[in-house]
């Protein structure tokens, strides 16, 4: 089969690592084309796989059609069978490209997007795959008939939390994007009350907001035990993961959470926000998203009592699964 897929960057992010775990999965059996406005994770993907760069990220009409007129011109040669849109601009795209192509057209929907005209794509693709029951709830008016849910993929994690010493440790991780999406300023706020206490937090990864949270930091006096380690590669998270104590995940929103997923993987405790895609793990409360006080508690608790939220994942599909279930998925749209 010849598959398209579009992702506006192809830098860290879920999507990101989703799509490019998908690929490595899938290139052997089949001839992929990426097209992206590009990221360092291209440097992970197999040799043979095609990379196409445009703007596929621009929220812009013209932007959108003048990438499916260069997507035309390329399909005269690929003939791709399948284009597999990751987020909404890349839907536009792809939905406008499959008026003028052979290949039929699906989305994978990431996140809880916003309910307003961005979505119109979904209703005419040739099927949608959601990476969580939420997701699938939050969209469902907006979705067509040919949908279905497939749950992030991921590796079977290279180190346990269990193989590792953690007496006395009080020593968190954060692991994401930096964006007010993530809500890392709220757990640094949340910690900036609990000074008595011995502890200290790595953040792993990057973003817009970096200098902010930076400064931040500084602000509450919790320089000297904050750590901003930018972005890692995956086992170099998976160790961190191992050795730390307890991974905060204060997001806001998210389609799924596939860091939290990760985490319960490899045995590491997790304080995570009451997010409704986590809800579907969670045998009791989770912490109210943005709440600095509730945060505060949540944190305290873990120190005191080593008491973390109520999640069990059960069965974590594994990219082996996904891939398999999607392109079995792609047979059905063809």
């Amino acid at each position: 089969m010849r598959i398209l897929y579009i992702i506006p960057g192809f830098d860290e992010g879920g999507a990101e690592v989703h799509v490019l775990n998908l690929i490595r999965e899938l290139h052997g059996r089949h001839e992929i084309t990426l097209a992206t406005c590009g990221g360092k994770l291209e440097a992970e993907l197999p040799d043979d796989v095609k990379i196409i760069h445009l703007p596929v990220e621009r929220k812009n009409i013209f932007t959108g059609l003048y990438c499916a007129g260069k997507l035309k011109k390329y399909d005269e040669k690929a003939r791709w069978e399948i284009i597999h849109a990751h987020s909404r601009v890349p839907a536009w795209i792809a939905w406008m490209l499959s008026r003028e192509v052979s290949a039929k057209w699906l989305m994978t929907a990431h996140s809880l997007y916003s309910l307003n005209a961005g979505l119109i794509p979904l209703k005419h693709a040739d099927g949608v795959i959601c990476v969580s029951e939420a997701v699938r709830r939050h969209l469902q008016n907006h979705l067509p008939r040919n949908v279905i849910t497939i749950p992030n993929g991921i590796i079977p994690p290279d180190f346990l939390h269990k193989d590792f010493s953690h007496e006395g440790m009080n020593k968190f991780l954060f692991v994401g994007r930096l964006t007010r999406l993530k809500g890392l300023d709220v757990v640094l706020r949340a910690m900036s009350e609990l000074k008595e206490y011995a502890f200290t937090l790595d953040v792993v990864g990057d973003g817009a907001q970096r200098t902010e949270l930076e400064a931040l930091t500084r602000e509450l006096g919790l320089n000297d035990r904050v750590k901003f380690l930018g972005a890692k590669n995956r086992e170099q998270v998976g160790l961190m993961m191992a050795e730390s104590s307890c991974l905060v995940f204060p997001s806001y929103s998210e389609g799924m959470g596939l860091v939290v997923l990760e985490a319960l993987a490899a045995g590491l405790p997790v304080i995570a926000s009451d997010l409704e895609a986590l809800r579907e793990f969670a045998s009791g409360e989770l912490v109210p998203s943005g709440d600095v006080g509730a945060w505060r508690e949540a944190v305290r608790e873990f120190i005191a009592e080593k008491k973390a939220s109520p999640l069990n994942a059960g069965h974590i599909t594994t990219i082996q699964e996904m891939a398999e279930l999607t392109e079995k998925f792609y047979v059905s749209c063809s």
